[in-house]
């Protein structure tokens, strides 16, 4: 009876064709992986206060860690070096950063003019010119950026820390980021060490080193991307004050700004820098502030890119695309800042963890680190003393 029972299930799935089993295995598990990520993105929102610190607190340490080593390399207590980048770094990204928002909010609203009398002139061109388009179709979408300008410059202007509630998660979300901060540059390698101990105990060393790599590969990439903004910011912001293009330093904030949105910040921002130089400067002045941001955008994408990152971080325009189009769906603005640093780290973690190669050792740990005994080394596993060893005997 079991032997009939069993023929006949196994001629039930060998009369179903194969691509559909394969199929049908691959789509439910498919479907259990998306499940996951829907219920872990559900989780992830509910405590989007305590995400994006640790988030940006991530991006902070991967521009400031390697800092932090080579001092310690150099002889330096681990605590002072950490001390001395922590207060270094802070005030150089800080001030950088405030000077560029000020003087973008202190020029948005005659930026916002121009961009306004920019997108006039050419509705115009566009509904008149040689390629006669229709008013009216062209008109729906220019009023409703200029609806979105005129809607965004209170925001922009009076600022975004209008109630009290918002004060205080904004207030929490920076106490959270710095102390996350510096216990990333200061112990993060065991804080990692301790977040392996979820993995099987065979594998732990993969996911060691996987881990490593996409750590490197965000360090690579937040040096990268904060590099090329600046490039971007200088070499555009000075084409613009020589072609005598007004608000020049408020657009190259704005590039700066852009350039840490990958692809889609740069063009955004180079649109908004030719439209102004067209309605100032008129056509030729255009065309040449055209040029100067094809020339930076090529010195970026051909030279300084790969130069810095190289090919493990390289991830192809299509996906960073579809990354930052997805992040800004989900979470807005800082969805999209932080889809591409994900996308890198994910990138070199799964190359690392499904490549056949036996991966190589993970770094050595720092002076503090070999005061304590590995985390996932229990007391049943450490060697036998002196005293117990003579008891034995």
């Amino acid at each position: 009876m079991n032997d009939f029972k069993i023929t006949t299930r196994d001629d039930a799935a060998a009369s179903i064709p194969r691509v559909l089993r394969v199929s049908a295995a691959v789509s439910w598990r498919a479907l259990v992986i998306l499940g996951a990520l829907y219920v872990l993105g559900l989780a992830l929102g509910r405590v989007y206060v305590v995400v994006i610190p640790v988030a940006i607190a991530l991006l902070l340490a991967a521009l400031l860690a390697p800092a932090v080593a080579s001092l310690a390399r150099h002889g330096v207590p681990r605590s002072l070096a950490t001390a001395l980048v922590l207060i270094g770094g802070l005030a150089i990204v800080g001030g950088v950063l405030t000077f560029v928002i000020n003087a973008f909010v202190e020029g948005f609203p005659d930026l916002q003019s121009q961009v306004l009398a920019s997108l006039n002139t050419l509705k115009g061109w566009l509904a008149l010119g040689p390629l006669h388009i229709n008013e009216q179709q062209i008109g729906q979408y220019l009023n409703q950026a200029q609806q979105w300008l005129a809607a965004n410059q209170a925001a922009l202007t009076s600022g975004a820390l209008s109630t009290a509630g918002t004060f205080g998660n904004f207030l929490t979300g920076l106490v959270l980021a710095l102390f996350t901060l510096i216990y990333f540059l200061y112990d993060g390698r065991r804080v990692w060490l301790f977040v392996t101990r979820l993995a099987p105990k065979h594998v732990r060393h993969r996911v060691d080193v996987a881990g490593c790599r996409g750590f490197a590969s965000l360090v690579g990439f937040v040096r990268a991307t904060a590099l090329v903004a600046v490039v971007d910011a200088l070499g555009i912001g000075l084409g613009l004050a020589i072609l005598g293009v007004p608000l020049a330093i408020p657009l190259a904030a704005l590039v700066f700004l852009g350039g840490f949105v990958p692809i889609v910040g740069a063009v955004a921002s180079g649109a908004v820098a030719v439209l102004v130089a067209l309605v100032t400067k008129g056509w030729i002045v255009a065309l040449i502030v055209v040029g100067i941001v094809l020339a930076v955008q090529q010195i970026e994408g051909n030279v300084l890119q790969p130069l810095i990152l190289g090919r493990a971080v390289q991830i192809h325009a299509l996906g960073v695309v579809l990354a930052i189009s997805i992040g800004l769906v989900v979470s807005g603005i800082i969805g999209a800042l932080l889809a591409v640093p994900l996308v890198a780290v994910l990138n070199s973690a799964i190359r690392s963890l499904v490549a056949e190669e036996e991966p190589e050792e993970p770094p050595e740990p720092t002076e503090h680190e070999e005061s304590e005994p590995p985390p996932d080394e229990t007391p049943d596993e450490k060697a036998p003393t002196n005293s117990s060893a003579n008891n034995e005997a």
